[in-house]
């Protein structure tokens, strides 16, 4: 099992450890006083208040002996830098994750040591230009990703007497009705060739041709049934 330690109270500290409890992680809540303690306790989260500036206090916790992973989520960038020093020193492999608030910051945290870096105001952006612009596939992400289904990509292959033979791609309309993302048709005379969905919607579909989606598994195997029914 996986031993994580997230330092620092935030809404993203709540976020990440209730979808890591959902995975069946070992946690630990490191705050900064009791008061970030016992509002992570009274979710059900094993927390403490240690020292992070300390070493010792650091390997108390696990950190250098069995702490797989940290989130360093304190509000400060500085503050975050500095215990991604101390935990770089006492475990070179060990997983650092932070978030910045300045993204000036991040330099200065990968030079500590951090292996990945957390802006929230540029995934808040990129999330806002992808509602704007690429709106299907942010809500399809949503409800996989970010949220409670699985996601899987598969292929579907178009048997003989189908619905789908002879389709156009462009009116399979995958989000909509099966909550789906089409990510490309391999065609059967091609040998295998994978085709990216875009620049393909007006290819008409064949038997042997197969379909490369990502979605849920029970939506994906929903959208089997349906093209495995015969016309």
């Amino acid at each position: 099992m996986k031993h994580v330690a997230v330092f620092g109270y935030s809404t993203m500290s709540v976020a990440v450890m209730t979808r890591l409890r959902d995975c069946h992680y070992q946690q630990i809540f490191i705050g900064q006083d009791e008061q970030q303690t016992s509002l992570m306790r009274a979710q059900g989260f094993i927390s403490q208040v240690i020292d992070f500036k300390n070493d010792d206090e650091l390997k108390e916790i696990g950190v250098g002996t069995y702490i797989d992973t940290i989130f360093c989520f304190f509000p400060n960038d500085s503050d975050n830098v500095f215990l991604t020093i101390s935990a770089r020193a006492l475990d070179s492999g060990l997983t650092i994750i932070a978030i910045i608030d300045d993204p000036e910051s991040a330099d200065k945290l990968l030079a500590a040591g951090a292996d990945k870096i957390i802006d929230p105001h540029e995934i808040c952006g990129r999330k806002a230009h992808d509602m704007l612009t690429r709106s299907e596939i942010s809500t399809i992400l949503d409800n996989t990703v970010f949220g409670q289904h699985d996601l899987n990509m598969a292929e579907v292959e178009i048997p003989p007497a189908s619905g789908f033979e002879n389709r156009l791609v462009c009116t399979l309309n995958l989000s909509e009705n099966h909550n789906m993302i089409l990510l490309g048709v391999v065609k059967s005379e091609l040998s295998g060739e994978l085709f990216l969905a875009i620049g393909e919607q007006a290819y008409s579909l064949a038997v042997g041709d197969v379909l490369v989606v990502l979605g849920a598994t029970a939506d994906i195997q929903a959208f089997k049934d349906e093209v495995g029914r015969i016309n």
